[in-house]
């Protein structure tokens, strides 16, 4: 929707008070997904789209930035970097998942990941289960191990109703089995 997505993103924070994260998909689109978003998301497909990673590192705004497909967890570090050279240190990592051989989920929700890139940077580290396994009865129980391997926060989709949701219904959580999923991450992020 462009602009007029960025516009009901900036309605729904008045709201409720949520930061708004949404991601920019090239140059063109950068400076006006800064101007409405508290947190710029580079979104996996552009992990090596080194123009808008140095175009990111100038603004001064945290930036997300989700692990490639195919990416090395060196390669994902790397691209970091590119945004850090240019100046801004605001970066948080977000594991999605990765292509493997294996079809039976969306992608490898790669959990080992977190630890070490906790060991490897200093930089925070998210997890997306969502799109790690593409299928909401999933999310659960890879938030938990995400949250109990030492992840800082969590990217979920959310949905009132996932059948009719224009994409990524099939990952959705409903807001009653994301309520319920917060609770037992409540009792782990506390251990």
């Amino acid at each position: 929707l462009e602009e007029e997505g960025l516009k009901l993103l900036a309605e729904a924070k008045e709201e409720t008070g949520l930061a708004i994260i949404t991601e920019a998909t090239d140059t063109s689109n950068l400076k006006i997904v800064a101007e409405y978003a508290d947190i710029v998301q580079i979104g996996a497909r552009n992990m090596q789209n080194f123009h808008l990673l140095k175009e990111a590192g100038k603004l001064n705004k945290p930036i997300m930035l989700k692990r490639g497909g195919n990416a090395t967890i060196e390669e994902w570090l790397l691209a970091a970097e590119y945004i850090m050279s240019s100046g801004n240190n605001q970066v948080i990592l977000c594991e999605r998942g990765i292509r493997t051989f294996e079809v039976a989920t969306r992608n490898t929700f790669d959990l080992s990941c977190i630890p070490l890139l906790k060991h490897l940077t200093h930089l925070p580290v998210f997890a997306d289960p969502s799109h790690g396994t593409g299928n909401w009865k999933l999310v659960p129980a890879m938030a938990r191990a995400a949250v109990a391997a030492g992840a800082d926060g969590l990217m979920v989709e959310i949905h009132p109703c996932p059948s009719e949701a224009l994409s990524d219904g099939p990952q959705s959580l409903t807001p009653e089995n994301f309520s319920i999923m917060m609770e037992d991450i409540k009792k782990i992020a506390n251990v």
